[in-house]
């Protein structure tokens, strides 16, 4: 039987730091102005399951705009909901699309009622190039349920960094690559109390582990 790993809130963000925070790179036009490394940190496979958070992180106090171009509210529109959030990009080339598709796997193994309550929430780290049109299309590729949001990016790293999330503006390369740094953390957070208490990192957001875990964080259990 597999026990998961307790962590206090010292190494959640240990852990945010040296496993999740990934630089993704497109070929993509537009240049942007900002520091980040060139390339990903490389994660070994956790096994055992998302972490357990000791201190729960709060839902971001976010108001952006969803891929229908409407406001959208994430303290009230997911209040009292099992939800899962990840900051990332569309033009990302690994990480952000099988992370997507790894919850979209997981989740079509859901019973209809469980997948009726789960919400899952994709937070653009490029709003400069993710409008809502472009949102819409790369998520209806993945599960058309999954509601996106872009706006101020500003905005969107204080509402990340509020939950151990690290982001970095994106900037171009002199191949013309665009560069973007931002931390590959999935938080799931409790229709109990809508806090996070369950963090999954790059190595252990497996279709697998989601598939196992997902039916307890929609209970408001951990797993």
């Amino acid at each position: 039987m597999r026990t998961t790993r307790t962590a206090t809130m010292a190494a959640a963000f240990a852990v945010a730091a040296a496993l999740s925070l990934t630089a993704c790179g497109s070929g993509d036009s537009g240049s942007d102005d900002g520091s980040a490394v060139d390339k990903p940190a490389t994660v070994e496979k956790q096994k055992k399951g998302g972490v357990v958070l000791d201190q729960p992180f709060e839902k971001p106090d976010l108001t952006l705009t969803d891929t229908h171009g409407k406001s959208y509210d994430m303290v009230e529109k997911t209040k009292g909901h099992p939800t899962l959030l990840y900051f990332g990009y569309t033009n990302c080339p690994d990480i952000c699309p099988l992370t997507m598709s790894n919850i979209a796997v997981a989740k079509a193994k859901l019973s209809k009622e469980e997948r009726k309550k789960l919400r899952v929430v994709f937070v653009t780290s490029d709003p400069k190039r993710d409008t809502p049109k472009e949102l819409g299309k790369w998520l209806r590729g993945q599960d058309p349920s999954f509601t996106g949001l872009t706006g101020d990016f500003a905005t969107i790293r204080a509402g990340a960094r509020s939950v151990g999330v690290s982001l970095e503006p994106s900037y171009k390369k002199k191949n013309g690559d665009i560069v973007s740094t931002h931390g590959a953390q999935l938080l799931a957070f409790s229709p109990k109390d809508d806090k996070a208490h369950v963090l999954y990192t790059e190595g252990n957001a497996t279709p697998e582990i989601l598939e196992k875990e997902l039916p307890k964080i929609i209970k408001g259990e951990t797993p």
